[in-house]
């Protein structure tokens, strides 16, 4: 068995996807690399083919028909031979002294019969077109070098949500937790990120920078135009999140500080993306959303409501708007995240 599977989805991406497969292969002998097509009408198949031909014992190609991100991780986690489970967009790319050190890190754990569930490290935003990085760490969130369950105490700052990027997984928690993303759909990396915890106990958070999240592409789902134009898979996802459990229900206070939280910021990003299109019928699914919110679950929805910035999110006049509007431009001229 392999120490870690990684794996690259990968949808018409023979331009960019070299970087991401040469990241990962710095480690070869240590990991399995699944180059997962998903139904690309490019060369990223025959790109695919041609790394498992060069390194037969550690890759391999696969082609399905397409289904969209959500399928691509599913295939991926369920032909995995790997210890822990490790998602890289084609897109996106490791750094080479903090992968190498991931990967002593996992050896040693495996070493000492230290079973994790969840290994956690930095990611960094990487936006080329303005020469700008920022690197999203979790200083003060989670202790750093020590093995801690969710009874350790932990407060995850604003903007310090656990997403994709920063998650490697025990394989056998994805498969025993029955971990299924939605197919077709876009943002199904917040489930990925989210549904899962409640089946983690033991974890670790390795402060290096790992994953580098290329932000620029004009096609890429994080783009503010094309998020817009998927603005109902975005609620389909936030609705998907909502329904999956009641937060309230967790005995582990940090476990369910942090469920609440990520919904909270579920609510604000779809809420804001609403607001900022401006129409009446955006308006309208952002009403419908939060009535689906104080439906589903009425204690979550008053204290999404009394959070910072969730009143406002709900306010239908010009002065609440433009609040949430320039809040929104504010932050992302800082974190660049679209």
């Amino acid at each position: 068995m392999k120490l870690l599977t990684v794996a690259i989805p990968c949808y018409n991406s023979e331009e960019y996807m070299r970087r991401a497969i040469d990241s990962v292969l710095v480690c070869k002998d240590e990991l399995e690399l699944l180059i997962i097509d998903d139904g690309s009408k490019d060369d990223t198949y025959r790109i695919a083919k041609e790394y498992e031909e060069a390194n037969p014992d550690c890759v391999r190609a696969i082609h399905k028909e397409n289904g969209g991100h959500g399928s691509a991780v599913n295939i991926g986690i369920q032909e995995a031979e790997g210890l822990y489970f490790k998602v890289l967009d084609s897109d996106d790319w490791f750094d080479k002294e903090s992968f190498i050190s991931v990967i002593d890190h996992l050896k040693n754990f495996l070493q000492d019969g230290e079973v994790l569930d969840m290994l956690v490290s930095n990611y960094v935003y990487e936006k080329p077109s303005k020469n700008k990085q920022k690197v999203m760490n979790y200083f003060g969130a989670i202790p750093r070098n020590k093995v801690v369950t969710w009874k350790n105490r932990m407060h995850f700052g604003t903007f310090q949500n656990l997403l994709m990027h920063s998650l490697i997984y025990r394989t056998k928690l994805l498969r025993d937790c029955q971990l299924k993303l939605p197919e077709h759909t876009f943002y199904v990396d917040n489930i990925f990120a989210y549904y899962p915890l409640p089946h983690v106990h033991r974890f670790y958070y390795l402060d290096v920078d790992l994953y580098r999240y290329y932000i620029g592409r004009s096609d890429q789902s994080v783009n503010e135009t094309i998020m817009t134009s998927r603005i109902d898979q975005q609620i389909k996802i936030t609705k998907l999140m909502i329904s999956y459990y009641n937060p309230y229900s967790f005995r582990e206070k940090s476990l369910k500080n942090y469920m609440v939280k990520y919904l909270s910021t579920m609510m604000i990003v779809t809420s804001t993306l609403l607001i900022n299109e401006g129409s009446e019928e955006s308006l309208k699914k952002r009403d419908e959303l939060w009535l689906y919110l104080k439906e589903s679950n009425l204690h979550l929805y008053k204290t999404v409501t009394h959070r910072k910035y969730g009143y406002s999110m709900q306010m239908n006049n010009r002065i609440g708007n433009s609040v949430v509007i320039k809040t929104y431009k504010i932050l992302n001229k800082i974190y660049g995240f679209n």
